[in-house]
């Protein structure tokens, strides 16, 4: 004979009073769960934000405008080793950048054409201290449209004397590293005064060179990335600045200490300083400390 069943006991069952019961207490729970989800991400929008993106996988890049394509080349390399990982840049002079990070612009990582704003921003408590990095060394060119008539190739700086340059741009020195070097360079090659009144000052490098590939300029100081880079050097001809004739121009950078996902930012920073990012660096201009001999 079969040993009786609980579940076959009818007189075990709740009665209709105890299942409302029961329904009522799971529904107010899940009402308190929701509230509470709610709350956290009221009161917490930095912890919600960040929650997304390290789900997604977001990179957001404050680069040097020098980088405008060697960055372009470094993020198509990374994604195809980090297909997860989306990453936003967003260029500029180092020098407006280090204003906007002070007031804790929404970026990741800082790419800067002077490693001084990278580490000011540490001095501050506003970057992480050890995620500190240099990527290369940038250069200084002039630069004029393929089809001037200036022989840059054989006068070098003494093409700025020339009558028929009526405008010179460079970088504006105040906020671009690049136009800091080119005042030096010009001032210790002793052609500054007698040029002075003929500079226009773009905001970032790139702005410099589209003054002169558009012909708001004759010619125009600029990084040797930008001189190198496709769009660029097929319009025009550049001459190399001699390097003991500015400071150096040792680039680096910085993760932001407000970073959202800083594993997917130590991923493109350690992607940028492996062989596969030097390469891509070295070709469009760069070359590490170690590689620039005689420094």
């Amino acid at each position: 004979m079969r040993a009786p069943n609980r579940a076959d006991d009818v007189s075990n069952w709740p009665g209709p009073g105890q299942l409302a019961w029961v329904c009522h207490v799971r529904n107010y729970l899940k009402t308190i769960c929701v509230a509470l989800l709610g709350f956290a991400a009221f009161a917490c929008p930095d912890f919600a934000r960040s929650a997304r993106a390290a789900e997604q996988g977001t990179v957001r890049v404050a680069a040097a405008a020098d980088l405008k394509f060697t960055m372009g080349d470094i993020v198509e390399a990374f994604r195809r080793e980090h297909p997860a990982v989306n990453v936003a840049v967003t260029y500029g002079s180092s020098g407006n950048f280090y204003a906007q990070l002070s007031n804790r612009a929404p970026f990741d990582i800082f790419f800067s054409a002077d490693i001084d704003y990278p580490r000011r921003l540490v001095r501050e408590s506003l970057a992480i201290a050890d995620s500190e990095f240099l990527y290369g060394v940038g250069r200084l060119v002039l630069w004029v449209p393929r089809a001037s008539t200036l022989e840059i190739e054989k006068l070098g700086m003494k093409a700025l004397l020339s009558p028929s340059v009526r405008r010179i741009a460079i970088a504006n020195p105040r906020h671009a590293p690049y136009g800091r070097a080119a005042e030096a360079a010009m001032k210790n090659m002793r052609v500054y005064e007698q040029i002075k009144d003929r500079l226009v000052l773009g905001d970032s490098v790139m702005q410099t060179a589209q003054f002169v590939d558009s012909g708001g300029a004759e010619i125009g100081i600029i990084s040797q990335s930008l001189a190198l880079a496709p769009p660029l050097s097929t319009k025009g001809r550049y001459w190399e600045v001699p390097m003991d004739s500015y400071p150096r121009r040792d680039q680096g950078g910085v993760i932001l200490s407000w970073a959202q996902d800083r594993a997917a930012a130590e991923a493109l920073r350690d992607f940028v300083l492996s062989e596969d990012g030097k390469a891509v660096l070295r070709r469009h201009g760069f070359r590490s400390r170690e590689e620039d001999h005689g420094f």
